[in-house]
């Protein structure tokens, strides 16, 4: 198995990796090179974030188990966005039950609703109902809008970036009622449309997230992501100092189910459930060899990816509640104990061309950190010169 080890030798700015850091105000779309791009809306078809007034349109329900085959077009997309992209008006919930049901299947088999589809696949699509949605709260929708209107960092027509803030999920699970996906239900539309999710950030991790708010764009996007077109860095503040400096860590991942909570684990190449993951980091500021401000630059996107690998070299992330033992370390005071993972940076080709270049600004817990710490958000970060492999 490959260990993190350094970089050695000249490195050279590859096609479509970062430029120089974005060292301006947090937020802003940028085309390579750093000159801002505007992506100009058609004022006749500007989506903001206020829903559409349109008649209704919903697709019709089937009554009966169908067959549907899988387009060229639609190859690639997830099972369970498949269904909502057919039916719209389809709840969240349903959809996942008919598919946890093993009522939905793909060539015959039972699949899951991350999954994803091939061109010429056969979809089994069970009997479907729309349920009645209650009255909507225009109150609370007003509000839910609001709140992400003031979490925006970037938006057009089809893209909306938001400055995810810790703690807030990003999809619902066990016990939760509100997330970044139920939240983009006060943006639906008229005719069942809503903003999609391309990607997630762990719970505690804020910073960039990318939303797709129509069909095209979630398509082009879901794309860019499974060629690893998008670039991502990402800034943390973790225990003592990481030797060398620069380096690259390769492993396996494997998840261990435990009794009250899953952890990511390093595994054996060939062993089930493991899957490669890749990360650079680069040490950018230091705080009397205590505690280091590392740039993260993840090649590959595994759960917990970025928190398995820095607890995996021997420097976790502080405050990380899976991975960081606060009780090891001799830490300054003043720290709060919240994960210091930030989603700082996100470059992705845009769905109509040009590219998107978005940064985030460190949320409050970590600034207060960084202020304590001395650290110097500046100073150069050698993680922009990492290879994209």
């Amino acid at each position: 198995m490959k260990q993190h080890k350094p970089r050695t030798g000249p490195r050279r700015q590859q096609r479509g990796s970062f430029g120089p850091a974005a060292s301006g105000r947090p937020g802003r779309a940028t085309s390579r090179g750093g000159k801002p791009r505007r992506f100009e809306p058609d004022p006749a078809s500007k989506r903001s974030l206020e829903p559409q007034a349109a008649a209704p349109v919903l697709a019709e329900m089937p009554t009966k188990v169908q067959t549907v085959p899988v387009s060229a077009d639609e190859a690639g997309m997830r099972v369970d966005r498949f269904l909502e992209a057919k039916f719209p008006g389809l709840s969240f919930s349903h959809i996942q039950r008919v598919i946890r049901k093993g009522e939905l299947r793909v060539d015959g088999k039972r699949v899951d609703g991350k999954d994803r589809l091939a061109a010429g696949q056969s979809v089994r699509i069970p009997p479907l109902r729309l349920e009645a949605r209650p009255d909507r709260d225009d109150s609370g929708d007003a509000k839910t809008r609001a709140f992400l209107k003031s979490i925006t960092l970037y938006e057009d027509d089809d893209v909306l970036v938001l400055d995810k803030p810790m703690g807030l999920a990003v999809q619902g699970g066990s016990g939760m009622t509100r997330h970044v996906d139920g939240l983009l239900d006060s943006l639906r539309d008229a005719h069942g449309q809503r903003p999609r999710l391309v990607h997630r950030l762990d719970r505690d991790t804020s910073g960039c997230l990318l939303v797709a708010k129509t069909r095209f764009a979630a398509s082009a996007l879901a794309k860019t992501f499974r060629s690893r077109a998008a670039r991502k860095i990402y800034w943390a503040v973790v225990a003592g100092v990481p030797k060398p400096k620069q380096g690259r860590i390769s492993t396996f991942l494997a998840k261990d189910e435990r009794e009250d909570e899953s952890v990511m684990r390093i595994a054996r190449h060939g062993e089930e459930g493991a899957s490669h993951a890749v990360t650079y980091y680069a040490v950018v500021d230091t705080a009397a060899q205590q505690l280091a401000f590392v740039s993260l630059k993840p090649v590959t996107g595994r759960t917990h990816q970025l928190r398995a690998h820095m607890a995996h070299i021997g420097h976790p992330i502080i405050g990380d509640q899976k991975y960081f033992k606060i009780e090891n370390w001799e830490l300054p005071g003043g720290l709060q104990n919240r994960l210091h993972l930030l989603a700082r940076r996100i470059a992705v080709p845009h769905p109509r061309g040009g590219v998107i270049d978005v940064t985030a600004p460190l949320p409050p817990h970590m600034q207060q950190s960084f202020n304590l710490l001395g650290f110097d958000t500046t100073r150069y970060d050698p993680i922009v010169d990492a290879p994209e492999g």
